[in-house]
C-alpha cells in the first residue's frame, strides 16, 4: 500500500502507498479510481512539471503506524491534505475538538514525520497573527503543513499479526473517510453553481486488465510515477489551481470455481 506523500487518506493496497496527499505534491496517499479524461484546466503531459524521484519511505515500525491510525490524527492529515496549512486552532475549530487535542496530536505527528511546522497558511495575502502556544512560533501563529513523501506499508506477508490489525483499522478508516469525502462533494456539486469548469471535473474509471504479479507491481510504480510528474511548489501552482485527490485502488478478481469456467 503506497501512501499519498503527506495524505492520510488516505488512500491503498497492500505492499504500496500511505497518510492523504499534500496539496503541493502527488504520490501515493490512500484513495481509488482512474482517470481516463482530462480535467477542465488541467496541465496536459508535456506541460506538466518533472519533479525528482526520491527514494520511498517503509513504515514498518508498529509505533508509527499506531501513531497514525488514531482517528483524529487521520482527520487532521485530512484536513491538512484538502485545505492546506492549518494552525491547531483551525483544525480544532474544524473539527469540533479543542487546541489542547488537536496541539498535542500535531506534535505526535510531527514525532513521525507526517507533519511539520510551515512560515504560514502558504496562500497570497493569508495573515498570522500571535502565537498560539509559543516556542518555534517565535510571537506568531504556529503553522503546520503535511510532510511530502512516498510512504509505503510492508505487503501483507511481511506484517506481524498485530500488525495487520492496525493496517486493518488504518484501511478502515482510510476508505470510510474518502466516501464519506466524495459523497459531500457529489452533494455540493448538486447545489453550488460557482464550481465552473470544476464542475464537471469528476473524472473516473473502472477497468479490468489481465496482469502477472509482476506486470501488477509495475502498473503501480507507473501510477506514481505520473503522479510524481505533476508534483510542483506552491510558488509553481497556477492561480487557479485546485487541489484534487487522487486515489488508486488494484486488487484480483475473485478465482472462479474450476467446475464453472471448466466443463471436462
Amino acid at each position: 500500500m503506497a501512501q499519498e506523500p503527506g495524505t492520510t487518506g488516505p488512500v491503498q493496497a497492500d505492499g504500496r502507498t500511505a497518510p492523504p496527499a499534500a496539496p503541493t505534491s502527488a504520490a501515493s496517499s490512500p484513495v481509488p479510481g482512474g482517470t481516463p479524461a482530462e480535467p477542465a484546466g488541467a496541465p496536459s503531459a508535456a506541460a506538466a512539471p518533472h519533479a525528482p524521484s526520491e527514494a520511498p519511505q517503509e513504515l514498518s515500525d508498529l509505533r508509527v503506524l499506531k501513531a497514525l491510525t488514531q482517528p483524529r490524527r487521520q482527520q487532521m492529515l485530512q484536513h491538512l491534505a484538502v485545505h492546506g496549512p492549518a494552525t491547531s486552532a483551525t483544525l480544532a475549530r474544524a473539527l469540533g475538538l479543542n487546541t489542547g487535542v488537536t496541539s498535542y496530536h500535531l506534535r505526535e505527528l510531527a514525532r513521525y514525520g507526517f507533519v511539520e511546522e510551515t512560515h504560514g497558511s502558504g496562500r497570497v495575502g493569508a495573515g498570522r497573527g500571535r502565537s498560539e502556544s509559543g516556542g518555534p512560533g517565535h510571537g506568531r501563529e504556529r503553522w503546520w503543513r503535511v510532510v511530502p513523501g512516498d510512504r509505503r506499508f510492508l505487503p501483507r506477508s511481511r506484517q506481524s499479526p498485530e500488525t495487520r490489525l492496525v493496517m486493518d483499522e488504518l484501511n478502515h478508516l482510510s476508505y470510510a473517510t474518502d466516501l464519506e469525502l466524495f459523497a459531500q462533494l457529489q452533494m455540493q456539486r448538486q447545489s453550488d453553481s460557482e464550481l465552473g469548469g470544476w464542475y464537471d471535473a469528476f473524472p473516473s474509471s473502472r477497468g479490468t486488465i489481465r496482469l502477472t504479479l509482476t506486470e501488477l507491481t509495475e502498473f503501480f510504480e507507473e501510477y506514481i510515477a505520473l503522479l510524481n510528474r505533476y508534483k510542483r511548489p506552491d510558488a509553481d501552482t497556477p492561480a487557479d489551481a485546485r487541489t484534487v485527490l487522487t486515489r488508486f485502488l488494484a486488487f484480483p478478481a475473485p478465482a472462479a470455481n474450476r467446475e464453472e469456467t471448466d466443463p471436462s
